[in-house]
């Protein structure tokens, strides 16, 4: 008889003990704190990812405006060389003429040359597809670790978890994520004129 008892204490002891958060809260918590690495890793990635995508777009841009400059100069150069009829007859005249125009094909055949690799329009759009990707990843990290706090706030303190928080464990609530007041203007791009 006195083996029943005590196996009817066990096992009262173990459904208590089992009811009261036991396992739940610390599950909970790593939960929620994996959750937050998470969220730590999505921004470790934005600050990573972003500068690296912005030097590559200023560096196709700036390589881009160097190549149209180009022609855009020996356009302008090859217009203002000209050989009127009378002229024909100054082989230095018509040097110069030829020069010029030599030198535009040259920067147009550059052109040409680097046409394929011309692309800061498909890079800028880029830019913006991994901007709002990578931001879309942080908002979904922060959205999962405010879920996982919302468990485990609930968790130990609802009944029975609150009896376990507070007599084994002595939890105490986690913070949610809550973005700053800056958060609510939109940051800024800026591919200004640094080098």
């Amino acid at each position: 008889m006195r083996n029943r008892q005590l196996f009817a204490v066990l096992a009262a002891v173990t459904v208590t003990l089992s009811a009261c958060g036991i396992n739940s809260i610390p599950t909970a918590e790593e939960n929620a704190k994996a959750k937050w690495a998470d969220v730590q890793s999505q921004y470790q990635r934005r600050a990573d990812l972003i500068p690296n995508l912005v030097n590559t777009v200023r560096a196709a841009a700036n390589q881009e405006r160097t190549v149209l400059r180009e022609v855009t100069e020996a356009r302008a150069s090859a217009t203002r060389i000209t050989v009127s009829g009378d002229q024909l007859t100054d082989p230095e005249a018509v040097a110069r003429y030829a020069a010029a125009q030599n030198q535009l094909t040259l920067t147009l055949q550059r052109l040409q040359e680097a046409y394929p690799e011309l692309q800061s329009n498909a890079n800028f759009r880029d830019l913006q597809s991994q901007l709002e990707g990578t931001e879309n990843r942080i908002a979904v990290a922060r959205r999962d670790y405010n879920a996982a706090v919302q468990a485990y706030n609930t968790e130990i303190r609802t009944f029975p978890g609150v009896v376990g928080a507070r007599v084994i464990y002595g939890s105490q609530p986690m913070a949610p994520f809550q973005a700053e007041e800056a958060a609510q203007r939109a940051p800024t791009v800026d591919f200004g004129n640094q080098q």
